[in-house]
């Protein structure tokens, strides 16, 4: 599982080993990028999927997209971030785990530390192989770096985060939960992206309350301790001038907020 990922991929030879008809595919034609080192990919087809977690007494299962592709990879396939949204799953990379709730207990995803380290091996093995390929070394001599100009829009820069943006209320019955909308936008555009975003004002969580039923034991993780160790300290962090002016700062504000609230809010 990759929480980097944009998409969840699915590997042909994976998906032909499934015995699953390729007149199932639907046809796309979006490409993706940051795949394939130096070029972007073009799926072969999507297709849905279901994805189940857990065992007989305990389980989820739940829809996915997957883009199918004939490129070499070192995994079965990769689900990205859209299947942690899909089962809000929480990944702890450092122990391995991923939990998410189940309807009856914790569903609770591990692996060995030794897997994990080969399968680490052996993508950065095929890794090393596509940089030092031929294919990619003539990619690299024949293309040329682009300049770019900031006043003249590209595709590449479409999803630049815009300065100038503008609040607007999503939720009819509290005019203080706004969100940010660019200032550019055309007018029908804009009309529809404010009237979708009031639609489904009821998906946004302004505080941790607008979250209920996901258990604590989601996020939690024991620390497993060797009995007899000594602990050791982590030694103090510095900042610079200019960083400690604005924990200052930031600091000062919260506190300020703070004293002006009432007591009884």
């Amino acid at each position: 599982m990759d929480r980097g990922s944009a998409l969840n991929i699915l590997y042909i030879d994976t998906f032909d080993a499934m015995r699953i008809p390729r007149s199932e595919l639907c046809l796309v034609g979006s490409p993706f990028h940051k795949v394939i080192l130096g070029a972007q990919a073009y799926p072969l087809r999507q297709i849905d999927l279901p994805i189940t977690f857990g065992g007989q007494a305990n389980f989820r299962s739940k829809v996915l997209t997957f883009e199918v592709v004939d490129f070499l990879g070192s995994y079965h396939a990769i689900l990205g971030w859209p299947c942690y949204a899909r089962f809000v799953a929480i990944p702890n990379y450092t122990y391995l785990k991923l939990k998410m709730s189940g309807p009856n207990d914790i569903i609770t995803v591990s692996t060995t530390f030794p897997y994990a380290f080969a399968c680490d091996r052996e993508h950065y093995e095929l890794t090393t192989v596509v940089i030092n390929s031929s294919k990619l070394l003539q990619l690299g001599e024949s293309s040329t770096p682009a300049v770019l100009d900031c006043n003249k829009p590209t595709s590449s820069m479409a999803f630049s985060p815009l300065k100038e943006t503008k609040a607007v209320g999503v939720d009819p019955t509290n005019p203080a939960k706004m969100v940010q909308i660019g200032t550019q936008l055309p007018a029908k555009w804009e009309c529809e992206l404010v009237d979708f975003l009031r639609d489904n004002h009821d998906v946004f969580a302004w505080k941790p309350s607008d979250m209920p039923g996901i258990p604590r034991e989601v996020a939690k993780l024991a620390l497993c301790l060797i009995l007899g160790s000594t602990p050791a300290k982590q030694r103090l962090c510095h900042f610079n001038d200019e960083r400690r002016r604005v924990i200052g700062e930031e600091a000062a504000a919260e506190e300020g907020d703070a004293v002006g609230k009432d007591p009884d809010d």
